[in-house]
């Protein structure tokens, strides 16, 4: 038998174990020798747990931090390195890939044909060219249209595994409780407490080929699946209806961010979302680049307007905004719609948070030091969690605006007065989700 090609697998907690348990797990081939890990804090210095990898990798597989990438290269003898994560610029992938090749090892990068997994329901997949597009809003506007036709909607979100993988290998979300006995942080809340809240389950997890089996047979019952995408990663299921949404407030990434372009170009429908805030130029360059790369896609525009709580709150106050995290983080996004409704609303100034920041909140912002002054809500873990309740409480400000999806005085203690912000989805001319949602119940004779 021929030497096996030892691997190592670079990613974030997510694309990464997916495309090992589609592409390494049982292939004979190949011997994966590490994950490495990036983007998302003390995900490193874990295994991937022998319960979870298959019968030839009974030890499990270690993680390690990507910074020792040309280390390990060497010291484990890696003839290939295989790229798994999302939402990262065409400068930093192929960086990566130099880094590979000075140490020795090919670099490879896996793709639809070998990773996604085939539904026995009609799938409908909502992906985006960046973290903070406006997914999330798409997808809640898409589920609302399918559940409107009477159709039971399960959803999968992509996954955010951040800690005992063993018992997150198939994680089910069917009402708000659920959150709380799977222990999910901030970034997972955001994204599973609108579904239930909704009345929709939604599952994550590791095993995506057992989440998928397990959605198609949710007690509930399940007509469609949705794949709710993460960053701007393309879909684990076979999509039979594919949106993805571009955004006019960074014109131009739709062609330079991987694998954002990808899920561009595989689109059955392209989202041009907040119109309503952008210039017409970067609108037009971003209607081009969609023209440019997938001229048979149909193109809905979309705006993205806000509604406050309690808009005095605002008025006139020094606020405190609290913006989503992975958005500020790696979606480099500088304002979100909580800054939005500070300048709308009429508010007196915006606190920086960054003289105020504690603990690990400190650390976010020296990585990320072009967050600016907003407040990325991050919560990786009870620690960040208690950091980030520190923080708000210790700026000096009259008001917070909570601009995440879930509301963060249901974790946290604030001892700000607070207002929330929502933002939903509002079609602009045709077509509109309710009409490719008609065409798409037509075709696989679906709900009323």
């Amino acid at each position: 038998m021929s030497k096996k090609i030892n691997v190592i697998i670079i990613g974030a907690a997510g694309r990464d174990f997916h495309n090992f348990n589609t592409y390494f797990r049982d292939n004979e081939l190949y011997n994966v020798v590490g994950f490495t890990a990036a983007q998302i804090p003390d995900i490193d210095g874990r295994k991937y747990p022998a319960a979870l990898a298959g019968k030839l990798y009974p030890e499990g597989i270690p993680i390690f931090a990507e910074s020792e990438l040309p280390t390990l290269i060497k010291s484990l003898k890696v003839d290939e390195c295989v790229f798994s994560y999302s939402d990262v610029s065409y400068q930093h992938v192929m960086g990566v890939s130099a880094i590979c090749a000075a140490a020795g090892a090919n670099f490879r990068l896996l793709g639809p044909k070998d990773t996604q997994v085939k539904s026995t329901k009609p799938v409908v997949a909502i992906c985006a060219v960046r973290t903070g597009a406006g997914k999330g809003q798409t997808a809640r506007r898409v589920i609302e249209a399918l559940m409107a036709k009477g159709l039971k909607v399960v959803a999968a979100r992509h996954p955010m595994p951040y800690g005992d993988l063993t018992k997150q290998e198939c994680m089910r979300f069917a009402e708000v409780a659920d959150l709380k006995k799977n222990n999910c942080t901030i970034e997972e809340m955001e994204e599973y407490e609108p579904h239930v809240i909704r009345g929709n389950v939604i599952y994550s997890g590791v095993d995506y080929e057992k989440i998928l089996r397990a959605m198609e047979n949710d007690p509930k019952g399940c007509d469609v699946v949705v794949w709710d995408g993460g960053n701007n990663d393309f879909p684990f299921f076979v999509p039979d209806l594919m949106f993805t949404v571009v955004d006019p407030l960074r014109p131009g990434h739709e062609l330079s961010f991987y694998p954002g372009e990808a899920c561009l170009r595989m689109a059955d429908v392209a989202v041009i979302n907040k119109i309503d805030s952008a210039s017409l130029d970067n609108i037009n360059i971003v209607r081009a680049n969609i023209a440019k790369v997938n001229p048979g896609a149909r193109v809905i525009d979309g705006a993205s307007p806000i509604k406050v709580d309690n808009p005095e709150i605002i008025t006139g106050k020094r606020v405190l905004v609290v913006e989503d995290g992975p958005t500020l983080t790696h979606g480099n996004m500088k304002i979100g719609a909580g800054a939005v409704a500070a300048m709308r609303y009429g508010a007196a100034g915006m606190i920086d948070a960054r003289p105020y920041a504690k603990g690990r909140i400190i650390e976010t912002y020296e990585i990320y030091p072009e967050i600016g002054q907003v407040l990325p809500a991050m919560g990786y873990g009870a620690e960040k969690l208690k950091d980030l309740e520190a923080t708000i409480n210790a700026t000096e400000c009259d008001a917070v605006i909570i601009a995440t999806p879930m509301d963060l005085n249901r974790i946290i203690n604030i001892k700000h007065p607070t207002t929330r912000v929502y933002y939903d989805l509002q079609e602009i001319g045709e077509p509109t989700v309710d009409t490719i949602i008609d065409e798409f119940c037509k075709k696989h004779n679906l709900g009323k």
